[in-house]
C-alpha cells in the first residue's frame, strides 16, 4: 500500500523552502486501528508526510535530475500534540545543504501552529539508469508520472497569483494546463 501524505502544496521556492498540506479524515484506512477509540495519524506516517514534502522540493529544485528519492537519514526528531481526524497538518520543509545526489533540510509539522513533528533529514537521489543502464526509460516513465502528479498537487497557482518563484512559473503553467 502507498500512502500519498501531501494533498495540496502551498508555497514553494526552489532551492530553498517548501509549504504543504495533509488534511486528516476518517477514511485514512490505518486510523482504524491506531487507535481503536482514539484515531491518531501514527508518527511514522507524520515522518512520511514532511519526506514527501521534502522530496517535493527537491524534484522542483533539480527539475527532477533524480528519478528516486529516498530517506537516508533522520536527526532530532521531536514529535508533540497528536493529529486527529479533522485536522490538517502543515508541513514545512527549507534545505539547509545540497550537493549532487544529497540534500539536507530542516522540515516540521504543525496543526493549527502547534508543533507536531519536526526534525532534520538527508534525501538521496539516484537514477535507475545509473545502477542499470537498460532502465534508462523507467527513468522517463517515472519522471513523467512525478510531472503529472505534481501538477495535481500544485494546480491553484495561476500565472496571476503565483507562489512560486523563478522561471519554473512558466513550465509549471505549461503542464498544468496539458
Amino acid at each position: 500500500m502507498q500512502f500519498t501524505l501531501i494533498d495540496r502544496i502551498l508555497e514553494l521556492a526552489p532551492g530553498r523552502r517548501i509549504v504543504a498540506v495533509k488534511n486528516l479524515t476518517l477514511a485514512e484506512e490505518y486510523l482504524a486501528e491506531h487507535f481503536p477509540g482514539f484515531p491518531v495519524m501514527p508518527g511514522v506516517l507524520m515522518l512520511e508526510a514532511i519526506t514527501q514534502a521534502s522530496a517535493w522540493l527537491i524534484r522542483i529544485t533539480e527539475d527532477y535530475a533524480h528519478s528516486v528519492l529516498v530517506l537516508k537519514s533522520v536527526k532530532a526528531v521531536r514529535y508533540g500534540s497528536f493529529v486527529t481526524p479533522g485536522r490538517q497538518l502543515a508541513i514545512e520543509a527549507e534545505i539547509t545543504k545540497a550537493s549532487a545526489s544529497e540534500t539536507e533540510l530542516r522540515a516540521k509539522g504543525a496543526v493549527d501552529g502547534v508543533s507536531t513533528v519536526s526534525g532534520r533529514i538527508t534525501m538521496h537521489g539516484y537514477n535507475l539508469r545509473d545502477r542499470e543502464p537498460c532502465l534508462e526509460s523507467l527513468d522517463h516513465d517515472m519522471v513523467a508520472a512525478l510531472r503529472r502528479q505534481f501538477a495535481l498537487l500544485a494546480r491553484q497557482w495561476t500565472r496571476a497569483n503565483d507562489k512560486i518563484n523563478g522561471p519554473f512559473v512558466d513550465r509549471l503553467a505549461s503542464v498544468v494546463t496539458a
